[in-house]
């Protein structure tokens, strides 16, 4: 059995790991509220915008627009979207796991993969493959647009110059505070959206023309689409921070409560062993 000094000083070390856990929880619900505030208020004007160039690009031609041909797919990038810090659960490694497998099966059917990694997890995970072409660490506690838009900028940029010839994105997407899963959705070539429902098939009057809406919207909706998936893998991140330190939290309440029946036990048999030296000697004495 372990010494009465031993277990208290474990008792004292997860007393102070509990705190630590709870802290992080309280500090990952703080900072949640206001991601989760952002995505929330991003999320509409994203989903119009996706509906109204689906409207846009279904009447195009597609040969007019570089950002929307078509060519034979010989190579993929993959922009793959994970926190900078862990201590998240699960979160990154779902990403990255689903990054993993997309990269394993492009790779199986004779395609090219390169990857532009957001996140020191996704950079970590993917360094030593030698297929990342470009790394975006340090961002996600502080992002704005314009960091989406210049990453926007060098993917479109690579695929104009014919270094890609799709353009897909993995990330994690937030669905509650108990719930963040992985999602795939293509970037480049941007095709016409037939899923647009009702409002894709009604006729609209543009004005200017469409031909020249679409010249101006097209960059700009990657730059919604990077700076989308950044929303919500800073709010999944948050949100499965504090699921995993309510967890932690509880895990070393649990751990104190066993150490301390040991403890306890091995106190009770110290005072145990004591008292029977003492009627021992007692007995000794009337001999």
């Amino acid at each position: 059995m372990p010494s009465l000094k031993d277990v208290k000083t474990k008792i004292g070390g997860v007393k102070k790991t509990s705190q630590i856990t709870k802290a992080m929880n309280m500090v990952a619900a703080a900072k949640l509220r206001g991601a989760q505030s952002r995505m929330e208020k991003f999320r509409p004007y994203a989903e119009k915008f996706h509906a109204a160039m689906g409207n846009l690009s279904s009447g195009m031609d597609q040969a007019q627009f570089p950002l929307m041909e078509v060519r034979e797919v010989k190579a993929v990038e993959l922009l793959v979207v994970t926190s900078d810090r862990g201590l998240c659960g699960s979160f990154n490694s779902n990403i990255l796991k689903m990054a993993e497998r997309t990269m394993r099966q492009l790779e199986s059917e004779g395609k090219k993969v390169s990857l532009v990694c957001i996140g020191k997890k996704a950079r970590n995970y993917f360094r030593k493959t030698g297929k990342v072409r470009q790394t975006h660490i340090d961002l996600m506690g502080t992002f704005q647009m314009f960091n989406a838009r210049a990453i926007a900028q060098d993917i479109a940029a690579n695929f104009l110059a014919g270094g890609a010839d799709e353009v897909q994105v993995i990330y994690g997407r937030f669905h509650s505070v108990a719930m963040q899963r992985p999602d795939r959705k293509t970037m480049l070539p941007v095709k016409p959206v037939d899923e647009a429902g009702p409002a894709a098939a009604a006729d609209y009057i543009y004005e200017p023309s469409p031909a020249e809406i679409m010249e101006v919207l097209l960059p700009l909706y990657l730059n919604v689409m990077v700076y989308h998936a950044m929303l919500e893998v800073s709010a999944s991140e948050h949100a499965a921070r504090m699921t995993a330190m309510d967890n932690a939290t509880r895990a070393c309440k649990d751990i104190i409560t066993n150490l301390t029946l040991i403890y306890n036990k091995a106190r009770q048999s110290g005072i145990t062993s004591e008292l029977m030296d003492i009627v021992g000697g007692a007995e000794a004495l009337k001999g």
